[in-house]
């Protein structure tokens, strides 16, 4: 096996050790070691969640006081916890948010994560647009659906002009930074933008 996957191997053993579903939770945590964006007893929304590694540490840092909710096309395994809670869906679909909100008795979260990637076609510009139309919904769920003073974390891929989604990011957020964990396989091109204080 070539050098290139030594991190995979690392991070996916770990997630086996420690019981979670992908390694793509380790991203997560060092994202909220460095921006402690999720705190206890948050209700928390996560976009496409499956396998439910974000939500596994997600409810790890809110404990029972918070909610963790995963959104995704697919099926996402129950847990056996009741504060976490997945819905299969489309994230465009608004009839599914607010199923969502009157199932769990809220209106607004304190945290949206996404780790949402398009199907990617090998083009990098027609993929980093598709990663900018995600990005640009989840923005859309945030005014709606995040609390003022919420923070959202979102994937991003490369291919497209940064500068857009920052116009939109900026007019949002107080403070805005992108950030690329360690977790992040060395072949991938990807980074997280992490939204502080909605205004």
């Amino acid at each position: 096996m070539s050098k290139q996957f030594d991190p995979q191997d690392k991070y996916f053993n770990r997630a086996k050790q420690e019981g979670y579903r992908a390694r793509s939770a380790f991203k997560l945590e060092e994202i909220q070691e460095r921006y402690k964006i999720i705190k206890p007893g948050d209700k928390v929304l996560d976009l496409g969640a499956a396998p439910g590694s974000f939500l596994q540490y997600i409810f790890k840092v809110v404990g029972e006081k918070g909610i963790a909710v995963g959104i995704d096309l697919q099926e996402i395994e129950s847990f056996p916890d009741k504060n976490i809670l997945t819905f299969k869906g489309d994230i465009y679909d608004e009839k599914l948010y607010k199923k969502i909100v009157q199932q769990i008795g809220m209106e607004e979260f304190d945290v949206i994560t996404s780790d949402l990637a398009p199907k990617t076609s090998g083009v990098k510009f027609v993929d980093g647009g598709r990663s900018l139309d995600l990005s640009l919904q989840v923005l859309e769920i945030a005014k709606n659906y995040l609390k003022k003073d919420g923070g959202c974390v979102m994937k991003i891929l490369p291919g497209f002009n940064e500068g857009e989604l920052l116009s939109v990011v900026n007019k949002m957020f107080k403070t805005v930074k992108k950030f690329r964990p360690k977790a992040v396989r060395k072949s991938s091109g990807e980074s997280y933008v992490i939204c502080l204080d909605k205004l």
